[in-house]
C-alpha cells in the first residue's frame, strides 16, 4: 500500500496556528482530498459518496470529522493499535525455544497439546503453527503431497460423454423460475437438447434423452450430479429378483431406463467437474431471456418448441470439432419403442380378472387374442404421453381403467341418507328429564334410602 507524509497548517478555535504531520495512505489521502471539496462546496455529498463508495451517511460523518477534529480524522483509529488477540513476543520466544529443545520430535498438533499440559501456554494449533513457520521450523511429522488437479482433456469422439444437467433460473423473465434440462456433447460442445418445466424432474429428462437420442443417437455414458433421479440416496437392499438378475446395486427409474439402453451413468463429484455444462448456464442465463423477448415468447410450451431451432443456431456458433472424427453415438434398434423404455416401469400382480391397481386405480389389460394369465406378475408402464400400459414376457397390452369393486357406491345406502331427516325430541322426553327426575324431584333422603336398600338386595 502506497503512503505519504503530509504536513497541514490546522486553526481551530482559542488555538494557535500550529504544524502536524501526519502518516496518511495513498486511499486515505484520496478521501481527504474529496471530503476537502465537499466542505469547500465543490462536490455535493452524493458526488461525494459516488467517488469513495460510501453512503451519504458515512460521508455526512467524515465531513463533520474533519471539519472539527482536522485531517487525522480520516485515518483509521486502530492505526499504531497493538491488536487484542496478538500473541506476545515473549510468548512467540518461549514457544520456539521449546520446540528447538524440549519438545523437538513432537508434530504441531501434539505439541499444541504438550504446550497447554505442561507449560500453561495456551494457544491454537494454526497460531504455534503460524509461529514455528515463520521461524523456519517445520513438522517432524510427514506429510502427503497434495494431489495437483489438473483441467481435464475433452473427450476424442463425439457420444463417448454427455453432460446433463437442469439449472432453476427467471428464464421466461420476471420473478418466477423455471428447470431448464440441458445435455451437451463433451468432445465438441455441441448441444444437444432442452427442455424447460416448472421444477427439475424425471420427465424432464425422459423428455431430454428423447431429444438426444432421436436427433444423434445412443451416447455411450451421461455425466450427471448425485440428484436421486440419477441415484438412489441409500443403499436400500435389493431384492431376491433383482439378485437374480444379477444387478448389484439399487436403480432409480432414470437409471433403469439408461441401463436398458446401455447408457453408462458417472456421478460428478462438485459441480467444477461438470464444468462444460455449469458454463453452459451462464451462456445461456445471459442469452436465452433475450431471445424468449424477441420472439415474443411468455410460457414454457412457446419456448419448448423454439429450441430445436436455437439449438442449431447454437451449435453453428459454438461448436468445435472433436478431435475424432469417429462418432460413437449408435442408432436405436428399429424393433425398440424408445416411449416404451424412456416412461416409469413398476411390478403388480394380476387378479382373477386381469386387473391390477396402480396410483389408487384399477385397470384390466384390454386384450384380443392371447395375454398374461391370471395372476402372473406383469410390468406396469407409464408416461404422460401413453398413460397406463401393461408388459408380460416382452408383450405389451393398453389398458382400460375400472372402478374397484370397494369403490362402488351403494345407491340405495345413497337414498336413505338422502331421504333422511335430522329430528328434534319433544321437550317430555325420558331423556331429557331423566337427570331431574332422578336427582331433582327425589329428596336427598329417598336417594340415600334407595342406595341402602340397594346394597341390603346385593348383599
Amino acid at each position: 500500500m502506497l503512503s505519504d507524509i503530509v504536513t497541514l497548517r490546522l486553526f481551530r478555535e482559542n488555538v494557535t496556528m500550529r504544524e502536524e504531520t501526519y502518516h496518511l495512505t495513498q486511499k486515505e489521502m484520496m478521501k481527504l482530498q474529496v471530503i476537502k471539496k465537499a466542505l469547500e462546496g465543490l462536490l455535493t455529498v452524493k458526488e461525494a459518496a459516488e467517488a469513495l463508495g460510501l453512503s451519504e451517511r458515512q460521508v455526512k460523518r467524515l465531513k463533520k470529522g474533519v471539519a472539527i477534529e482536522g485531517p487525522s480524522f480520516v485515518i483509521h483509529k486502530n492505526r499504531s493499535r497493538m491488536p487484542a488477540n496478538k500473541t506476545a513476543v515473549e510468548t512467540k520466544k518461549a514457544i520456539i525455544d521449546l520446540k528447538e529443545t524440549k519438545y523437538k520430535k513432537a508434530n504441531f498438533s501434539h505439541f499444541t497439546e504438550l504446550l497447554a499440559e505442561h507449560e500453561n501456554v495456551v494457544a491454537s494449533r494454526a497460531t504455534i503453527q503460524r509461529i514455528l513457520n515463520e521461524a523456519g521450523i517445520g513438522s517432524p511429522k510427514k506429510h502427503r503431497k497434495k494431489k495437483k488437479y489438473q483441467r481435464r482433456n475433452r473427450k476424442k469422439q463425439a457420444g463417448l460423454l454427455i453432460q446433463v444437467d437442469a439449472s432453476p433460473f427467471a428464464w421466461l423473465g420476471g420473478k418466477e423460475h423455471y428447470s431448464l434440462h440441458g445435455a451437451i456433447d463433451d468432445a465438441t460442445g455441441m448441444l444437444l437438447g432442452l427442455y424447460l418445466t416448472k421444477n427439475e424432474c424425471l420427465n424432464g429428462y425422459f423428455t431430454l434423452m428423447e431429444q438426444v437420442i432421436a436427433g444423434f443417437g445412443i451416447p455411450a455414458q451421461l455425466y450427471s450430479d448425485r440428484h436421486t433421479i440419477f441415484f438412489v440416496p441409500k443403499k436400500e437392499p435389493l431384492s431376491i429378483e433383482e439378485q437374480l438378475a444379477g444387478k448389484k446395486t439399487a436403480l432409480t427409474q432414470f437409471g433403469r431406463a439408461m441401463d436398458e439402453l446401455g447408457i453408462k451413468i458417472i456421478a460428478a463429484g462438485s459441480p467444477q467437474a461438470k464444468g462444460r455444462i455449469e458454463r453452459l448456464w451462464e451462456t445461456l442465463q445471459s442469452r436465452l431471456p433475450v431471445e424468449f423477448e424477441l420472439e415474443g415468447i411468455k410460457d414454457v410450451e412457446q419456448a419448448n418448441l423454439f429450441f430445436p431451432d436455437y439449438c442449431l443456431r447454437f451449435n453453428q456458433r459454438f461448436a468445435i470439432e472433436p478431435a475424432c472424427p469417429d462418432s460413437i453415438f449408435a442408432a436405436l434398434d428399429q424393433n425398440i419403442n424408445l416411449d416404451h423404455i424412456l416412461c416409469i416401469k413398476e411390478e403388480r400382480k394380476l387378479d382373477g380378472n386381469h386387473s391390477f391397481s396402480f396410483k389408487g386405480r384399477s385397470y384390466q389389460i384390454n386384450h384380443q387374442g392371447p395375454s398374461a394369465p391370471p395372476r402372473a406378475n406383469i410390468t406396469v408402464l407409464y408416461s404422460p404421453k401413453f398413460g397406463v400400459m401393461a408388459s408380460y414376457q416382452g408383450q405389451v397390452y393398453p389398458t382400460l381403467s375400472v372402478l374397484s369393486p370397494t369403490a362402488k357406491p351403494n345407491p340405495t345406502k345413497t337414498a336413505l341418507l338422502k331421504a333422511r331427516v335430522a329430528t328434534r325430541p319433544a321437550a317430555d322426553h325420558p331423556w331429557k328429564n331423566f337427570n331431574r327426575v332422578i336427582f331433582y324431584e327425589q329428596s336427598e333422603r329417598e336417594i340415600l334410602e334407595a342406595l341402602y336398600n340397594s346394597t341390603l338386595a346385593w348383599r
